[in-house]
């Protein structure tokens, strides 16, 4: 068992954090200025782009993607790729989608490569790879306890040669941008089917008739720049050509759509924690209180050794996650996927905690990143399942070794 990258993969992660070190962290504070400039906290600035153009000429583009297809040939393997996303998440705002490997569209674009039509991947697809526009994923609702994917009651009614979609849906990140063109849409087509056999997914564009964004939802009063959004759905009415997979397949689909995608997350988490932990030790060795530095205060010292202990494991785990799913598959590496995604957002959180302490006033501030890091990362304990969800799958699958 090794989690060293290959060569390849070793290659890669130099060139990431020569594009971090030389043109990403640099950016920032132009990104901050042209939005501010937009006006628009849903706005696209121009600095988005030209990171774009940069990481595609370094052959920093859709590493995301594990799957050799026309678009792309030449895969990273999921163990490559969580070294590279734990870099990228060090400035999630900005380096991810600079690599076109931002959440929802990495998830959607494995979904249409894996399940979707020709005709669907030549309109949708091949967009996405290529940056040109944006998705969201529709699967969350405001009147049932989505963390429980069957309980969804969106309907998806077939009428002649179309689909008829009547429901609701919140937190659908993505769909406030004006560069989001589609939804990949989760809802029941048959009520009386087995439990699993219920849902199926569909594609809506988001300039369908009778779809409304009724407003975006804000996280502790930050709004995101592509969204938290809640959906209207009435009378919406697609072609029966823009089902994913067939009827009743939904479920299954959005079980292959997790996996991949909680290893994109607990590594940038990772990344996020790694920052933190950087920007604490550069305040507590410039800060004095009762006369001595903060670095040499005890109880700051044991934030640090926590922070690089905590963080050490986390990794060790995704990465073993991750190795999993290279050389078993997502259903062999099931309960470590379940068990990274406990653990590398509440990791993450711990440290962003300390480091907001160790900032003081500054750290709750905008100021620093340290508050929206924070947003972001308690965010993610529900996002793609939440805590009790996973915990729950872990002990089922650990006292299954007890029973007769």
């Amino acid at each position: 068992m090794s989690f060293e990258p290959s060569e390849r993969g070793a290659a890669l992660r130099a060139e990431l954090l020569d594009f971090m070190e030389s043109r990403v962290y640099p950016a920032e504070p132009v990104y901050e200025e042209q939005m501010a400039a937009l006006g628009d906290p849903h706005g696209h600035p121009q600095v988005i782009e030209d990171l774009k153009a940069e990481a595609r000429r370094r052959g920093l583009w859709n590493l995301f993607m594990p799957h050799r297809t026309e678009w792309t040939p030449d895969p990273v393997s999921n163990l490559d790729y969580a070294h590279l996303a734990e870099i990228s998440g060090r400035a999630m705002h900005l380096a991810p989608e600079a690599m076109n490997c931002s959440a929802p569209d990495t998830g959607n674009m494995e979904v249409l490569t894996l399940f979707g039509t020709p005709e669907q991947q030549e309109r949708w697809l091949v967009p996405l790879l290529q940056g040109e526009i944006r998705s969201a994923f529709a699967m969350t609702e405001p009147d049932v306890a989505s963390s429980d994917a069957t309980n969804i009651q969106l309907r998806i009614e077939r009428d002649g040669d179309e689909y008829v979609l009547n429901g609701r849906k919140w937190w659908i990140s993505g769909a406030a941008s004006a560069r989001c063109k589609v939804l990949i849409v989760m809802g029941k087509t048959n009520p009386d089917a087995p439990r699993h056999l219920q849902q199926s997914m569909i594609l809506v564009p988001m300039d369908a008739p009778g779809l409304t964004v009724v407003r975006d939802l804000p996280v502790f009063g930050y709004q995101d720049r592509e969204g938290h959004c809640e959906l209207r759905f009435e009378d919406v009415r697609v072609p029966v050509s823009n089902l994913i997979g067939e009827e009743g397949s939904g479920f299954a689909i959005a079980q292959a759509r997790l996996g991949p995608g909680r290893i994109h997350h607990c590594m940038r988490c990772i990344g996020v924690a790694e920052r933190a932990l950087e920007l604490m030790c550069r305040r507590v060795t410039k800060r004095v209180a009762f006369g001595r530095p903060l670095a040499q205060q005890g109880v700051i010292r044991e934030w640090i050794a926590d922070s690089r202990i905590e963080i050490e494991q986390a990794r060790l785990l995704t990465l073993k996650a991750a190795w999993l799913m290279d050389t078993v598959g997502a259903k062999g590496a099931a309960i470590e996927i379940s068990a990274i995604k406990v653990v590398a957002p509440n990791t993450a959180l711990r440290v962003v905690d300390r480091a907001i302490q160790a900032h003081g006033g500054g750290g709750v501030s905008d100021d620093f990143p340290l508050a929206r890091m924070y947003a972001g990362l308690r965010t993610l304990r529900f996002a793609d399942g939440p805590d009790e969800v996973h915990r729950r799958q872990v002990a089922r699958t650990e006292l299954a070794r007890y029973e007769d």
